[in-house]
């Protein structure tokens, strides 16, 4: 048995997602010319996304890495922990945030806000994936989102860095797991 089985449906095939980074990664290159930003992926489940931006950017720039956590199972807990912080120092530097889904956007509002405090040039979010919510009061964000993969309905997705319980990150595309999974 493969974890493939435990997918309901696909959403996202990896050449979708690929094409996708790749016109994002030719904006991000554009804009950021001559600049030399720190493209900042939040870890663990931005990091495919993020790698395949940085690979598609034919111009000087660097990485750093956070860690945080909101998540258990398939919900957010409404509280945000660091446990990475940056190794980097962020004043006056062109900032690219790279986050793999923007659900509630607590994770990201307390992120952005932590990072503004910190006096950078500039911020600029990229999202792999928007949740449409059924409910607008729901999503919290306070900014705008840059670059956006895909709008995706409110479903509980895994793949391409996103994880449940920290599997199904490997997949090279974005699907629903079966209900059953995580129903146990």
């Amino acid at each position: 048995m493969t974890i493939n089985n435990d997918i309901k449906e696909i959403f996202l095939t990896e050449e979708e997602i690929q094409n996708r980074v790749s016109e994002i990664a030719a904006d991000l290159e554009k804009k950021y010319e001559g600049r030399n930003p720190l493209v900042i992926c939040v870890l663990k489940g931005g990091a495919m996304f993020m790698m395949d931006i940085v690979k598609h950017m034919n111009i000087p720039l660097e990485i750093d890495f956070m860690a945080v956590q909101s998540y258990a199972g398939t919900q957010s807990q409404g509280v945000v922990k660091i446990l990475k912080d940056l190794d980097t120092d962020i004043s006056d530097r062109d900032i690219i945030v790279v986050e793999d889904i923007l659900d509630t956007g607590i994770t990201l509002d307390y992120l952005i806000g932590l990072l503004r405090q910190r006096n950078p040039k500039s911020v600029c979010v990229c999202a792999l994936l928007v949740k449409e919510k059924k409910d607008p009061s729901v999503q919290l964000r306070n900014y705008t989102i840059d670059y956006e993969g895909f709008t995706i309905r409110d479903e509980f997705v895994v793949g391409y860095g996103l994880d449940y319980n920290q599997s199904y990150r490997n997949l090279p595309y974005i699907g629903v797991l079966k209900e059953e999974v995580y129903n146990k």
